[in-house]
């Protein structure tokens, strides 16, 4: 911020500097915090446009964010300033340590000491030494990366400015330069109703499945579409993205390998993917980027710049890394056996959908037609740390290899719709977590893998047949990770296997949960905000608060 503020008065313009903190999602995961973090999204971007409308003789806004909640929330508030020029200057991501774990992994600490597999000693020394540099997002494409890397397919940053190294000089260069576009843009009259346009949008949906991105993009970047004024993604148009688009991006944790976000950044990251996807002409070109170029002429550049060069050059020389193993030409990535990410399942238990990360499940439990098949017991939990503990052989109903977890009242209207990363990286570092699925109405971190189902919807709490589901239920789950289809649905009960069909008429007839109920912690002002998204449209467009359909519904009460 100091950087690009001292450019700006260099250029003889005045910069106010205004913040809004960031939570840190990974501190708060298995706490009472984690109920506030997807809200807090909506307050933020909500102070940074008052901020922004506070100064009466704004010229233009330049937002330097970086993590899972402050850089959505950047972009909703600068979406929504369509008549003035905008840029966005991703914070990037810190390095990976030398000896030690990625920020991902480091977080398991716990269950694997409670199961012996580290001493205490070898907990403190990994934890200590997981982010190597200071500021910068996490090493994997969680929820950060992967905004930073939407922000720039929108065309709201400078070419190659996701995901750079943290404290490094190529973050303050970006941000001179970014302060010097943002003049240029002011002085030229181009404001971000041109930049966020449906062309841009439709690039990102198209970057977002080519990186294998954050299951959390599917909420935030419907938030970010409305705030723009453009229609709203729905599944449907998510569904035939991902069908459409390759996966091209060797990221932790998707694999097949998993390099840590900084080395995607050196391999050439958004432009790189980008010149691919145009050459299968997947892109619209002819959106305008903050560069004031379109996009096809910032690829035609991209190809020949000495840029790439040097850091594609830098990512062999120190690291030994071939760049086109790390971002994969279609034809090598479909060799290589890379798959599309993101998968859709529907059935009697998430008849609204569902989203599960299909290239994090583990191969081994994956049938050899790219199938994973899965009937289970169901062993039904309402707050995280039952099920947490009961992971760790801590509770009073152990989970075992072969149950389907099921973990219910925990959307937006149970408890803020957490992420429930402590029960996702729990069983991935335990050598039988491969045989257990995970079913939710809650969400996952970008990080997270396994047989994981999020989203469910409707969620328990607005009625949805997930609230009614018991311990010894029989689960099904089916997902085909080639065709990119898949269903989870209850197949019977008291362990007996009785079909779908039987399934929906127990379902059907049975009245939900008697203990189904919002969290006893779960905040009045986050209580409100799950109020408000859900009259607007719920998860599935973005959490967002649609005034229109907020004052119909009020008008209705009267």
């Amino acid at each position: 911020m100091r950087a690009a503020a001292e450019e700006l008065r260099r250029l003889g313009y005045l910069a106010f500097a205004a913040y809004v903190s960031d939570p840190c999602d990974g501190r708060t995961q298995g706490t009472p915090g984690m109920m506030d973090s997807l809200p807090y999204r909506n307050d933020a971007a909500m102070v940074l446009r008052r901020l922004i409308r506070s100064l009466p003789t704004r010229r233009g806004v330049l937002g330097v964010a970086t993590c899972d909640k402050g850089l959505p929330a950047m972009m909703m508030a600068l979406a929504a300033m369509q008549d003035l020029p905008t840029v966005i200057v991703p914070g990037g991501v810190t390095l990976p340590p030398q000896h030690g774990e990625d920020a991902g992994k480091v977080q398991t600490i716990g269950v694997r000491f409670v199961h012996g597999e580290i001493t205490l000693e070898q907990a403190a020394e990994v934890a200590c030494r997981a982010c190597a540099t200071p500021g910068g997002g996490c090493q994997f494409l969680g929820t950060a990366a992967t905004s930073q890397v939407v922000a720039e397919a929108l065309g709201w940053t400078l070419p190659h400015a996701a995901l750079a190294p943290s404290g490094q000089p190529v973050w303050l260069d970006l941000a001179r330069r970014s302060a010097r576009a943002l003049v240029q843009l002011e002085t030229s009259g181009l404001t971000t109703k041109r930049i966020l346009t449906p062309g841009a949008l439709r690039n990102a949906l198209a970057v977002h499945a080519a990186f294998g991105g954050s299951t959390n993009l599917l909420i935030h970047l419907p938030a970010i579409a409305y705030s723009a004024g453009l229609d709203r993604p729905t599944i449907e148009d998510w569904i035939a993205v991902n069908r459409r688009v390759p996966r091209l991006v060797d990221a932790l944790p998707n694999g097949p390998v998993g390099y840590p976000t900084v080395r995607v950044f050196l391999a050439g990251g958004v432009p790189e993917v980008m010149w691919h996807l145009r050459e299968l002409g997947l892109l619209d070109e002819s959106a305008l980027t903050v560069s004031g170029q379109p996009l096809g002429r910032i690829l035609d550049w991209w190809q020949k710049s000495e840029r790439r060069k040097r850091f594609r050059a830098l990512l062999y020389e120190r690291d030994g890394v071939d760049p086109d193993e790390v971002i994969y030409s279609p034809p090598r990535a479909q060799q290589r056996g890379l798959s599309s990410t993101v998968v859709f399942p529907r059935g009697n238990l998430a008849p609204e959908g569902a989203v599960i990360k299909s290239t994090a499940i583990d191969p081994s439990v994956v049938d050899a037609d790219n199938v994973y098949r899965k009937v289970g017991p169901a062993r039904v939990f309402l707050r995280e740390k039952d099920a947490v503990a009961a992971i760790k052989g801590q509770g009073e109903r152990d989970i075992r290899p072969g149950d389907v977890l099921v973990l219910i009242g925990r959307g937006p209207l149970g408890a803020g719709m957490e992420e429930i990363y402590q029960v996702t990286s729990a069983l991935r570092h335990l050598p039988w977590g491969k045989h257990v699925a995970v079913l939710t109405d809650a969400r996952f971190s970008g990080v997270s893998t396994g047989a994981c189902i999020g989203h469910i919807s409707p969620e328990a709490l607005a009625g949805g047949p997930i609230g009614k589901v018991r311990d010894g239920d029989m689960i099904q789950i089916v997902v085909d990770r080639q065709r990119l289809e898949g269903r989870v649905d209850l197949v019977g009960e008291q362990g007996e296997v009785q079909g779908v069909e039987a399934g929906s008429r127990i379902l059907e007839n049975r009245p939900p949960r008697t203990d189904l109920a919002p969290d006893p912690d779960l905040p009045e002002d986050t209580r409100l905000w799950a109020l408000l998204q859900q009259i607007s449209g719920g998860v599935w467009q973005g959490c967002v608060y649609d005034v229109a359909r907020i004052a119909q519904a009020l008008r209705g009460q009267h």
